[in-house]
């Protein structure tokens, strides 16, 4: 995935970090090129700006070998373990902090131009840089946050490597990334334009962020966890239903694949824009983390189209919705149709991203959802294989080809069109369902 400039990653990643927008959140943008990611995520989310300013403590003979990190506030967080492994000494310890705490004054300083630091305490805290090389900067921040009252850390960036965001998702309750090269070498590399932030763009953001009244969020429904009965497991489940008199209405069910889960940034994207639309999701694990490891259970869509009929009795059982959809996404669109397929599945409706229909084999026939396939327009294979799929349906479809995108839909608007073309799709037929 490449972006356009900090803006451009600040606009897509703000779409992965929407159902946040109703915890409450306090965006904190990494000085200096993570402030300008950070603005578009707080104006998308309506939420307030800051920046965390940390210093990290360095061994005065191991710069790289940070012994811990101190932020504003006085807060100081010492690993006592790397002091007595690396035999640096009290003096030495003293001296290095003092210094570091007396740049982060002058650097807290100089940015915010003498405005208080935004409160943190009971509050969702949001550390948004423009890219993650080592993690160790963003790590510091997420203790650093955490240590000045933050009850929910979210780690968020627009590209790492896979490495660093295994080991920040033990730093952060939540990691939000939307692109983990293995080819990693250089944050920049992923930038068409990454040319330095200054600090005056720093200070002219944070003055126009403070001084304009913060809109209030797009997303008007309220997520909560969930556990998700689905046979003899329980699976983690995140279930957003819209506020209202309506109560659950229509509710969308997110069939994962490809050994994501219901963190995807792509699906959380699009589950935000049905949210808006005034329907409910449920984003949950279709495979518990034991079964991840085992790269063919992806492909084992017979079980996973279990498991999503035994969710959705669950689902109707507890809550009761008007309809339910389901959207898939590559093998998960499998396992949606296999599962609505069943006679007695009674589904309003079913999107497929990127899908692979084919895999649900002569049961397509039987499906009885109307069902729309929207697949890359360079994403070629998977095109014929959608397109052959189509053929063998025989309820309402429609296959639309989002020009220019590949089967990620990473590509700048793509994402947006597929949320779009589901909304639309969600929204006609599962109206009509509840109506009926």
């Amino acid at each position: 995935m490449f972006f356009t400039d900090r803006a451009d990653a600040g606009r897509r990643l703000a779409a992965a970090l929407r159902h946040v927008a109703t915890e409450d959140p306090v965006v904190l943008g990494l000085p200096r090129g993570g402030v300008p990611v950070a603005f578009e995520v707080a104006r998308e989310l309506g939420a307030p700006l800051d920046v965390i300013v940390v210093r990290k403590l360095g061994v005065p003979y191991h710069q790289e070998l940070g012994f811990g990190a101190i932020g504003e506030g006085g807060v100081r967080i010492i690993s006592e373990d790397i002091v007595r492994q690396a035999r640096v000494a009290g003096e030495d310890v003293a001296a290095v902090e003092r210094a570091a705490q007396e740049a982060l004054g002058r650097q807290a300083h100089r940015l915010r131009e003498g405005r208080p630091r935004v409160p943190l305490t009971g509050r969702t805290a949001i550390v948004v840089d423009d890219g993650i090389a080592t993690g160790a900067t963003a790590a510091a921040a997420c203790e650093v946050v955490r240590a000045q009252g933050a009850s929910r850390v979210v780690l968020a960036a627009p590209v790492a490597p896979p490495d660093a965001v295994a080991w920040l998702r033990t730093e952060a309750d939540e990691v939000v990334c939307l692109s983990t090269p293995r080819a990693f070498r250089a944050v920049g590399e992923w930038y068409q334009d990454f040319s330095q932030t200054p600090d005056e763009e720093v200070v002219a953001l944070l003055a126009e962020a403070t001084a304009a009244p913060a809109p209030a969020p797009r997303s008007t429904a309220a997520e909560v966890a969930v556990e998700v009965d689905a046979g003899s497991l329980r699976l983690a489940g995140d279930l957003t239903l819209p506020r209202g008199p309506g109560g659950a209405g229509a509710v969308v069910m997110f069939a994962h694949g490809s050994g994501s889960s219901r963190l995807s940034p792509r699906n959380r994207a699009v589950a935000a824009a049905l949210n808006r639309a005034g329907l409910g999701t449920l984003l949950f694990d279709l495979l518990t983390l034991d079964e991840e490891a085992d790269r063919s259970n992806v492909f084992a869509v017979e079980p996973l189209a279990g498991r999503l009929t035994d969710a959705t009795r669950w689902l109707r059982s507890r809550y009761a919705p008007a309809a339910v959809g389901y959207f898939g996404a590559s093998t998960g669109a499998a396992a949606a149709l296999l599962a609505a397929a069943d006679p007695e599945a009674d589904i309003g409706a079913v999107v497929s991203r990127g899908g692979r229909p084919d895999l649900a084999g002569p049961r397509l026939g039987d499906v009885r959802a109307p069902t729309l396939l929207i697949v890359g327009g360079r994403d070629t294979t998977v095109l014929e294989l959608n397109r052959q799929a189509q053929a063998e349906l025989r309820c309402e479809n429609h296959l639309d080809v989002v020009p220019g995108a590949t089967h990620l839909f990473e590509e700048p608007g793509a994402l947006d069109e597929v949320a779009e073309l589901a909304r639309d799709w969600f929204t006609h037929h599962l109206s009509a369902k509840g109506r009926t």
